[in-house]
């Protein structure tokens, strides 16, 4: 037990302390009690859906800045970089003329950095162009703290015969990128100094028609975990060899996966728009297989991806649709 005081109090001195930290033990006693089935902490003072009333907005990707207590969020149809605080207030924190549409978010934290995923599916008319539609993939890069763009990095220039959209992004321990691309099967891989490659091309990673590849996160194991929508299979890629890629067996239909969230090492929460459910999923060999633990319905809300909020929360992101007068961050309850 850690002692607080060096003395014992005596007296009116103790009762008195005993009244201050009576509270303080109440509320970690309430706390403990409402500790969810994969060990966390729920926050009962973290909103449970924040409505922004920002229409024509049709976000993408979410991240949340903990130092700043706010969302951040992507645009498909403007291309921009919103922030959101927790009363539904919008406001612009960055804007680039390249940004034809933002999809994924990654907000690292150690580096001051944002890094969105840029690509153009025709949904931005002020911005696409026959040059880029179905062709552009980049990533750029913020200063988390204001906003600038420090680095705007070409993907698609590494394969220009093909069709690309980049979409999200991971961050491993060492400040390296990597990028999935939905309509190549290619994870990219961009390093802290910005030089940009492909980490890892492979036909199994294809979504033929529909969309490949999508979210992608960093395991601290040293592998990346990474959905395909248009079948729903998960992989786990190595970063020292990436072509030994294996696939996480699982019982459990994941098609339509999007956003993905690593609570933590053995727990994987998943968005599946086309399912309108967030996935928890918990691995006890290191991802070689998977078990479905929880699921949180959405509604006909077009959920995309999530993020994490104060180590304990997870929200999910509500676009709606594209003409919406509002989208919505919502606090996923399993």
């Amino acid at each position: 037990m850690l002692h607080l005081l060096t003395s014992r109090p005596t007296g009116l001195a103790a009762l008195s302390r005993v009244v201050r930290l009576a509270p303080l033990a109440f509320g970690l006693l309430f706390w403990l009690s409402g500790c969810s089935e994969d060990g966390t902490i729920p926050n009962p003072f973290s909103p449970t859906k924040i409505t922004v009333a920002q229409a024509g907005i049709s976000p993408e990707g979410v991240q949340y800045d903990e130092l700043n207590r706010q969302f951040l969020v992507s645009s498909r149809t403007k291309g921009q970089i919103g922030a959101v605080e927790d009363d539904g207030t919008y406001t612009l924190f960055a804007d680039d003329s390249r940004l034809v549409s933002t999809i994924g978010l990654n907000l690292d934290v150690a580096r001051h950095r944002l890094l969105a995923a840029v690509s153009d599916i025709g949904v931005n008319p002020t911005r696409t162009s026959p040059a880029t539609v179905r062709k552009l993939a980049a990533v750029a890069i913020f200063n988390s703290d204001n906003g600038n763009l420090v680095n705007y990095v070409d993907l698609g220039a590494l394969r220009p015969s093909l069709a690309h959209f980049a979409n999200d992004i991971a961050v491993d321990a060492d400040g390296n990128a990597y990028i999935t691309d939905s309509l190549s099967p290619i994870i990219y891989k961009v390093d802290k100094q910005g030089k940009a490659s492909v980490f890892l091309e492979n036909a199994q990673l294809s979504g033929g028609a529909g969309f490949g590849l999508n979210g992608i996160v960093y395991h601290p194991g040293g592998y990346l975990l990474t959905a395909k929508s248009s079948d729903g299979t998960l992989y786990k890629v190595p970063l020292n060899n990436p072509e030994s890629f294996t696939t996480v067996a699982t019982s459990q239909s994941l098609v339509g996966a999007d956003g993905l969230l690593l609570q933590n090492a053995q727990t994987l929460l998943v968005v599946s728009g086309s399912q309108s459910t967030v996935f928890r999923l918990n691995s006890s060999d290191s991802w070689a297989s998977t078990q479905v633990t929880g699921t949180f319905a959405t509604g006909a809300t077009s959920p995309t991806t999530i993020t994490r909020r104060l180590l304990t929360d997870a929200y999910v992101l509500y676009p709606y649709q594209a003409t919406a007068p509002q989208f919505e961050i919502a606090k996923v309850r399993f």
